[in-house]
């Protein structure tokens, strides 16, 4: 087995494992709904938004959140930069993320999300 082998099952096994790091979660990307892909959800946090001279809206902030999640588990579709992505939190509730970033390595997808919430 190649270092690159033994990574991707190290992968699997233990980073996507919901009793050690992630959690199940619905993901809806695409128009397609995904039922129980295990995502570990990171850096989840809420910052005041940069507003311009002419936005006088109070009260939003920019939440920032990095995702991880096997990539077969939406079918090997890569979310591209720019689009949207609808993901469950721990209560079934669905936040919508626009995706600032995405990359997969080792079979599994990485997602920078950016979203606004009051």
């Amino acid at each position: 087995m190649s270092f690159r082998e033994s990574v991707l099952q190290d992968n699997l096994a233990v980073f996507s494992n919901v009793d050690e790091f992630a959690d199940l979660r619905t993901v809806v990307y695409d128009g397609e709904e995904y039922e129980e892909v295990p995502v570990v959800m990171t850096q989840l946090k809420e910052k005041d938004r940069s507003a311009n001279v002419k936005d006088h809206a109070q009260g939003l902030y920019l939440v920032n959140a990095i995702a991880h999640f096997p990539a077969d588990k939406l079918g090997n579709h890569i979310p591209e930069k720019g689009c949207k992505i609808s993901i469950t939190d721990d209560d079934d509730f669905p936040h919508t993320y626009y995706v600032a970033q995405s990359g997969c390595d080792l079979g599994m997808v990485r997602l920078e999300l950016e979203a606004y919430d009051e």
